[in-house]
């Protein structure tokens, strides 16, 4: 039954993703193992909005690891559980909450012992920047830790990529990366623990890189990112900017994107007004933009289905279920079609 309940919310999220995105890139899906444990490491630009979207495009059920914060209320708490989440307490969450990591930990030793996976997001915290951060080392306590439980045990780690064209900008654009599996025996030795963390860590950190559009956070660092934002290139070919950035070159300008459904996206504002209001009243609220893309999804994956039901309901009893069912297309398909047409240019293209 929890499984059911897990495929039916990815189910759930995938199609709301698949209306919330211009375009979901993904590639070296291929390299997942079928069968085995598996430790998915993800670079975390964006908020929650993250380990949806690589969820919803993973061909296997998954386990998560989540700061504590977010488990703060105890319905939330319950139904996260339902969906494989666990917490993982932070310095920030009190010296006094981390002794919890080690039941945390041994959770997900008893994972990988059942030949399942894990995602965890290895830079600690979420952050805008197009840069790889130092890994926390915590990822190695957790697969060490478990090679150690268990001498026969194999388990793969697939560093994945994440990079988006705009974040916070809708519709978005998403390239998601898979890398090469690291098969993590090869990596450790109870003798050089302190040696095998860091070669395993750079090796994550590495691929990492590859995987997303990764511009060192040095003094260049702005000055960088402005030159590509002013080209407005297409981040989510993720090899091509690598590439440029290697050579130093930013040759390649795309002429910036015309918002030329303007009327369209006027008449879903007046079908979906109530929606809208939702949502700019809790837009105000946020703090940080990295969360930006995470509630407005959340609210609009909710909001819009059950607005549009009521009022196709309302349809029904003055004009019959046939104009209904008319409505219920329109008020969709008008949503799907400024998605997936809609401009997304870089940060000072818009």
């Amino acid at each position: 039954m929890k499984k059911i309940w897990y495929y039916l919310w990815k189910l759930f999220l995938k199609i709301s993703l698949h209306f919330y995105a211009k375009k979901i890139t993904v590639t070296g899906k291929n390299s997942i193992p079928k069968k085995g444990a598996v430790l998915f490491m993800v670079n975390h630009p964006n908020g929650l909005i993250d380990p949806l979207l690589v969820t919803t495009h993973l061909p296997r059920v998954n386990h998560y690891l989540v700061r504590a914060a977010v488990f703060k209320k105890p319905l939330v708490k319950k139904l996260l559980s339902t969906l494989n989440l666990m917490p993982i307490y932070r310095i920030r969450d009190g010296a006094s909450q981390l002794g919890k990591n080690k039941e945390i930990f041994e959770n997900c030793f008893e994972i990988f012992k059942k030949g399942e996976t894990l995602m965890i997001f290895p830079e600690g915290s979420h952050l805008r920047k197009r840069t790889i951060r130092p890994l926390s080392k915590g990822f190695t306590r957790i697969v060490f830790g478990a090679l150690e439980k268990y001498n026969d045990l194999k388990i793969t780690i697939i560093p994945v990529g994440l990079t988006y064209q705009n974040a916070s900008k809708y519709p978005c654009s998403v390239a998601i990366k898979y890398g090469t599996p690291i098969l993590s025996n090869d990596f450790y030795n109870p003798e050089k623990l302190n040696a095998s963390v860091v070669a395993l860590k750079n090796e994550v950190s590495n691929q990492l890189q590859q995987l997303s559009v990764h511009i060192p956070n040095d003094e260049h660092y702005q000055k960088t990112v402005a030159k590509l934002d002013s080209a407005n290139i297409d981040f989510t070919n993720v090899t091509l900017i690598n590439s440029l950035l290697k050579e130093n070159s930013f040759i390649i300008t795309q002429p910036k994107q015309k918002n030329n459904l303007k009327l369209l996206r006027y008449c879903i504002f007046i079908n979906s007004f109530f929606p809208f209001l939702i949502w700019k009243t809790v837009a105000k609220k946020i703090d940080e933009i990295e969360f930006v893309d995470t509630f407005r999804f959340g609210i609009n994956a909710i909001t819009f289905p059950l607005f549009y039901g009521v009022q196709a309901l309302v349809v029904n009893t003055f004009l019959g279920w046939k104009i209904a069912l008319m409505y219920l297309v329109t008020s969709i398909l008008l949503v799907y079609l400024y998605s997936k047409n809609a401009p997304t240019n870089t940060e000072n293209s818009d």
